[in-house]
């Protein structure tokens, strides 16, 4: 099987790449996630957020992905970036493709949410008073 496209870096995170990953003629149906960093958590407003990974992160990221391509047979590829982001910044693109949307939709949420709890990425939110707190630890 060939290697799934799954990145973390602290580079701007290549769109095309994560698309380019998962086209083939062959599917109808192409679903991009992005997580973008939003001005506001739990009624506080954030000004950046700080991303630190595991050294081993983006090995385990790259074991989730192909293990969602062989229990769906979607076409799945994931980026995630590290260190300092600003509101409206990409934290994470994902992509689904597969002949029909249902597939794609469904292989898109579930490989999300296990990047989320699964992947060892862990992000600091500044928020506009000063203070800053982690989440998810």
């Amino acid at each position: 099987m060939q290697q799934p496209y799954a990145r973390v870096s602290a580079q701007p995170i290549d769109e095309t790449a994560v698309r380019a990953a998962v086209a083939s003629p062959r599917c109808g149906a192409l679903v991009l996630f992005h997580g973008v960093i939003r001005d506001h958590d739990g009624g506080e407003q954030v000004r950046s957020l700080d991303y630190s990974a595991h050294p081993e992160a983006e090995r385990i990221l790259a074991a989730l992905v192909r293990e969602e391509v062989e229990r769906s047979g979607v076409h799945l590829s994931a980026a995630h970036r590290v260190g300092s982001l600003a509101i409206g910044d990409a934290a994470l693109v994902a992509a689904a493709a597969s002949p029909h949307r249902a597939e794609a939709f469904a292989a898109i949420e579930r490989l999300v949410e296990r990047i989320k709890h699964e992947v060892p990425i862990w992000k600091r939110q500044h928020f506009s008073d000063g203070s800053a707190e982690w989440v998810g630890l």
